[in-house]
């Protein structure tokens, strides 16, 4: 069974960088064909998605946040990083490490991890 687990800081300052990690266990972030995104939540709102890293390390993002963000991988640590820039307060939300086989709905998420902004 996979599991996906997020982490990094709960509390970044307007125009800091985040760094969030995804600690994925229970399989390979080079599984053929699986896709491994950072999904959003911010308050009262539905949920954004930011970005893939996919199993052969191509990379896609949401074109609002593409210029702040940059998501990454250690196939080693079997680890999927998120970076994003210049960060706002509108970027308060929770953060999700989310696992899909190209194609269909997603199979795995983490638990998310809150990211507050501010001062």
């Amino acid at each position: 069974q996979v599991q996906l687990q997020e982490s990094g800081p709960g509390l970044v300052k307007p125009s800091q960088t985040l760094s969030l990690t995804c600690t994925v266990s229970g399989g390979s972030i080079t599984t053929s064909y699986y896709a491994w995104s950072w999904i959003r939540q911010p308050p009262g709102k539905g949920l954004e998605w930011m970005g893939v890293i996919a199993y052969d390390g191509s990379t896609y993002y949401s074109p609002s946040l593409k210029s702040r963000t940059s998501i990454s991988r250690d196939t080693t640590t079997n680890m999927v990083y998120l970076q994003m820039d210049s960060l706002k307060p509108e970027d308060t939300a929770v953060y999700y490490c989310a696992a899909r086989l190209l194609g269909r709905e997603y199979d795995y998420w983490g638990q998310g991890t809150q990211v507050t902004v501010s001062s």
